[in-house]
């Protein structure tokens, strides 16, 4: 049987998702309660990979195990052995044709940013502190010209794996909330460390350090050493991704 879970989780104190040989990640611990539950050893595939500090609201797994269980007894019972930096928020029985990662069909990304003079005790590990105004007028103008389909290679890691740096950016919205100030990115996928160098990129035109037109110049460039500072990991958070209608899952919480 095949089963698909909802994850949340605070990435401040795990070293990203993925296993790593004697590290405290966050599919170490999903996998860890889900075995306790099946009272089997059980691997799962996640929807998108996380580093180190980052977030996720939306994340999305599946396994496979012949353990019978009902689909509440999954969510109780991997919440009773997860430690409270993670919660499983719902499970659904999908068919085999069903994949966490490759019937994604996009997947959807915020950078919260605090943007005030003082730095916060509450949302030091949860948002990353400009203290500097940041104008979002000038970051979502400047965003305008990423959305689409175009080459991201300024805007991968230099040690990004991808085989294309092309992406489709279906939407970029920047927004100010009070003190706060959100860049909301969709895309058919991203590239490592993509969306927090498009934070990096926004950010330095919030400030008035680079002009509007940067943004372009940096997209045309192709070339990632000219692509600015990649921007700290504790802003970003997975918040959604996107499947077909036909595999039914539930919604995600609202961040």
């Amino acid at each position: 049987m095949r089963w698909a879970l909802g994850v949340e989780y605070d990435g401040s104190s795990f070293h990203g998702w993925q296993v790593q040989e004697d590290l405290n990640t966050v599919q170490l611990q999903v996998e860890h309660a889900i075995s306790r539950v099946a009272d089997q050893d059980v691997r799962v595939i996640c929807a998108g990979r996380t580093d180190t500090g980052v977030h996720g609201v939306g994340q999305v797994v599946h396994f496979d195990t012949d353990a019978v269980r009902a689909a509440r007894n999954w969510v109780l019972g991997c919440n009773a052995n997860l430690p409270r930096e993670i919660n499983i928020n719902w499970a659904l029985r999908v068919s085999d044709q069903f994949h966490a990662r490759f019937s994604a069909i996009s997947r959807s990304y915020r950078y919260l940013i605090l943007n005030r003079a003082t730095r916060s005790a509450i949302w030091r590990n949860r948002a990353v502190w400009v203290h500097r105004h940041l104008d979002e007028k000038r970051m979502r103008e400047a965003a305008g010209c990423l959305v689409g389909t175009h080459d991201f290679s300024s805007f991968r890691a230099l040690g990004c794996q991808a085989k294309s740096p092309v992406r489709t950016i279906a939407g970029l919205e920047v927004r100010r909330e009070s003190e706060k100030v959100l860049i909301d990115v969709t895309a058919n996928g991203f590239l490592h460390h993509m969306v927090r160098n498009i934070a990096g990129v926004l950010m330095a035109i919030g400030k008035g350090d680079r002009p509007v037109e940067w943004s372009k110049e940096v997209l045309e460039h192709r070339d990632r050493t000219l692509g600015g500072v990649t921007a700290p990991p504790e802003g970003l958070y997975l918040l959604h991704v996107g499947y077909p209608k036909a595999f039914h899952l539930p919604d995600n919480p609202i961040l």
